[in-house]
């Protein structure tokens, strides 16, 4: 005869009302660090754009520890005062030219851009758009100087607020790089003692992996970038594109942003090649066509065999979401921080929870 086994004795009242509030405690200060992180977001995106800045500042001192045995704080105060330098110097030689190309590119717009309304106004469709455009702003033309002048001043001290905001926020950027390049180790010493001990190695291991992605990212789009912005430059040159430095740089510049980035140059280097013709204005659109096909199809991935590969879509995603809920300048970290997103559910959702190891 079977014997049953004796049902599981009920958990006493006060373990379940431990499990209770546990859980309601451990909600609570999930929520609020969620609410915290949300309105601390801009500070917190400064302080990743700062870690990645370190890395990069970090990798040039351990490579000028390896040739010169220099001291890897002291090779971040090195590599810091020689990007400065040769900044300056660059602007020192080239500041002047760059300046004046500058002029001259916005002097061209507006001259770029009536040519392209010219083209666009044998088209009874695009005549129809500028001629209402063209009525609204006679329109705003007509208004009162006296009710516009408050608007004018108005933007005059939000520009100036922006300039000095913009200005501040850079040198306080560069100090917390500075700050964080330095003493890499005794934040990261910090950050690994909130962990509990036994999964602290491995959380050791996941920091220094993603320190390394980034650093590999980091390496990859800059190379990408000059490369783009070369070929760029090469081509303008050979379409006889006025201005083609400084489009080529915009270029480069640009193409830390995949798609949009890319396009954005693209566009200003097409109207300032529509006054020299529709002919050339459609050569420099091909132009920047084949580049973004060669850097997606051949450059990119043959980067990405020594940084990191990511799911385009994913990307695409990465950006319009980033975009929309931190504004466009906030896009330039969105594929930094996919990266650290993936890496992060590879190894303690899929590897860690699941138990899929992917290596």
């Amino acid at each position: 005869m079977t014997q049953l086994s004796p049902a599981p004795a009920p958990a006493p009242p006060t373990a379940r009302r431990s499990l209770t509030t546990g859980t309601i405690v451990a909600t609570l200060a999930l929520a609020v660090l969620l609410a915290a992180s949300w309105f601390w977001s801009n500070l917190l995106l400064m302080s990743f754009a700062a870690i990645l800045i370190a890395i990069a500042l970090r990798a040039g001192a351990r490579g000028l520890n390896r040739l010169l045995g220099l001291n890897v704080k002291l090779g971040v105060l090195v590599v810091l005062l020689g990007v400065v330098a040769v900044l300056a110097l660059l602007v020192r030689l080239a500041g002047p030219s760059v300046g004046d190309q500058f002029g001259q590119l916005a002097d061209a717009l507006p001259g770029s851009w009536q040519a392209i309304q010219d083209w666009a106004s044998s088209w009874p469709v695009a005549d129809t758009v500028i001629q209402r455009g063209e009525a609204a702003a006679g329109e705003d033309n007509a208004m009162q100087l006296a009710q516009r002048l408050p608007d004018v001043f108005g933007m005059v001290l939000g520009g100036l607020n922006s300039v000095l905001g913009s200005l501040s926020s850079a040198f306080l950027l560069l100090i917390l790089s500075l700050y964080i390049a330095m003493e890499a180790d005794l934040y990261r010493g910090g950050a690994l003692r909130l962990v509990s001990l036994p999964r602290r190695a491995r959380a050791a291991q996941i920091m220094d992996e993603l320190g390394e992605q980034l650093g590999r990212w980091m390496a990859g789009q800059a190379l990408d970038m000059g490369i783009v912005a070369v070929l760029a430059g090469i081509g303008l040159y050979l379409l006889d594109v006025p201005l083609a430095f400084i489009l080529a740089v915009i270029a480069g510049l640009t193409n830390i942003v995949p798609i949009i980035g890319p396009f954005f140059s693209g566009a200003i280097a097409v109207v300032v090649a529509a006054p020299q013709g529709l002919d050339t204005a459609i050569y420099v659109a091909l132009l920047f066509t084949v580049i973004q096909v060669f850097e997606g199809e051949v450059l990119m991935p043959m980067i990405q065999k020594y940084a990191v590969q990511l799911p385009p879509a994913l990307t695409v995603l990465a950006i319009v979401a980033v975009g929309a809920l931190f504004g466009l300048v906030a896009v330039i970290l969105a594929t930094p921080l996919l990266i650290v997103v993936m890496h992060l559910v590879r190894r303690i959702y899929v590897e860690d929870v699941l138990g899929d190891r992917m290596d």
